[in-house]
């Protein structure tokens, strides 16, 4: 475990630097067009899959086809790797974030011109409305949006928690829902995610949701697609870990 924790560090500094190095040459790009910062953060995710890989021993499995089409993807969301590994496998989605994360400089800056999707959570009824309209507006680009369906990160076996807006988003915007499984919460972790366990990180696509179904019938199927398939994941993932030593 000592081995763990200072490659954890090694590459908490790495990640720290790069990403700092990185902000600053993204910077001049704003005054471009959004397609150009969209490719830019996909450098990210790549410099972060090899910093993960090559100092902490972390890497990841794809199973089931990532849809090319633009759908509504709705993933489980268990650690910051979700974000950096979905992006690159749904090829540069507009992702739905936090509205006062736009607020952060540089990556709210980024976000922002990314032309990624802000939900204003107090807003009910008019923020639904505005978040479709986005969305849609992304479609019409060829682009997928993504969205966590619970909110916030969850750890591996906590108790799910599906929020109401992605079922709303769903009947508005007519489009199929692809849940997305994963166990990455097993090996990006810790405090604040400082460690990272060696292993492979296995995120499942699954059988899209086809539009049209009625709110209550959508938030079951998506539930219980992402939850049966996460809970099979998360098992195979600690089995992997125990059989190295290592405990979740």
């Amino acid at each position: 475990m000592i081995l763990v924790v200072i490659r954890s560090a090694i590459f908490f500094l790495w990640f720290a630097l790069s990403s700092t190095i990185l902000s600053l040459l993204y910077t001049p790009l704003l005054l471009l067009p959004p397609r150009v910062m969209r490719s830019a953060a996909f450098i990210w995710c790549h410099a972060t899959f090899w910093g993960l890989r090559v100092i902490a021993g972390v890497r990841y499995e794809v199973r089931g086809r990532p849809p090319r089409e633009p759908v509504l993807a709705a993933a489980k969301h268990m650690s910051m790797w979700d974000t950096i590994a979905l992006y690159v496998l749904l090829d540069k989605p507009a992702m739905v974030f936090k509205r006062e994360l736009g607020l952060i400089p540089f990556y709210g800056w980024f976000v922002r011109k990314a032309q990624m999707i802000a939900i204003d959570r107090d807003g009910k009824a008019s923020a639904l409305r505005k978040m479709a309209a986005d969305a849609k507006a992304v479609f019409a680009q060829g682009r997928c949006v993504l969205i966590f369906p619970e909110g916030t990160r969850k750890k591996p076996g906590a108790a799910p928690d599906y929020k109401p807006g992605v079922a709303g988003l769903y009947g508005q915007i007519g489009a199929p829902c692809a849940p997305v499984a994963l166990n990455s919460g097993l090996f990006w972790t810790g405090p604040g995610g400082f460690l990272k366990k060696p292993g492979t990180i296995i995120v499942e696509f699954l059988p899209p949701i086809e539009p049209g179904l009625k709110r209550a019938e959508f938030m079951s199927a998506l539930e219980t697609r992402i939850e049966t398939a996460t809970t099979k994941l998360v098992a195979e993932g600690r089995a992997s870990l125990a059989s190295n030593g290592f405990s979740d």
